[in-house]
């Protein structure tokens, strides 16, 4: 008897975590500014993004699937350097996430909470909070993201006069 309410209490409890696990959070919570707070290369240490590590990314999800990426660093002098990454579009959908044309993933963006994400990209492994921030610097960011797609004629020029 002892055992059958061990092992009862022990598969309820396992299912409890379970539940707690699998956080329910609507698809359009992801619109708006991210910041990374932490990634993982598997087999390395963590690197806690922020002041003490010089070093974060940001992610700006539009409600019309608008969508850029960027790094940002902090240099020795205290000066921060944006370093666009992508700008183009996202797809969020029953878990399943697109940026950028690629095909979707599901799980690609695992709700901790409202506020919380976690995710693996290419074995890396990330937390994301989402954040308020003044609407000059989101603007600037996306505005520096747009310039990564430098226009085909400008490409073909620079290309033309520098790579020949």
């Amino acid at each position: 008897m002892k055992k059958t309410m061990l092992v009862m209490a022990m598969a309820l409890m396992g299912a409890m975590q379970v539940s707690a696990q699998s956080v329910k959070v609507d698809d359009k919570e992801l619109i708006g500014t991210w910041v990374m707070e932490s990634m993982q290369w598997e087999g390395e240490k963590k690197t806690v993004c922020g002041k003490e590590s010089g070093y974060s990314q940001f992610k700006f999800y539009g409600s019309d699937g608008e969508y850029a990426c960027a790094e940002l660093a902090l240099t020795k002098e205290g000066k921060v350097v944006v370093m666009p990454h992508e700008y183009g579009t996202y797809t969020f959908k029953d878990g399943w996430y697109s940026e950028m044309g690629r095909e979707a993933i599901k799980d690609a963006i695992v709700w901790v909470d409202k506020t919380t994400t976690k995710g693996t990209w290419m074995k890396r492994h990330d937390i994301w909070k989402k954040v308020t921030l003044p609407d000059k610097v989101v603007k600037y960011i996306v505005d520096c993201c747009k310039t990564k797609n430098t226009p085909a004629d400008i490409q073909q020029m620079i290309k033309q006069s520098m790579f020949k």
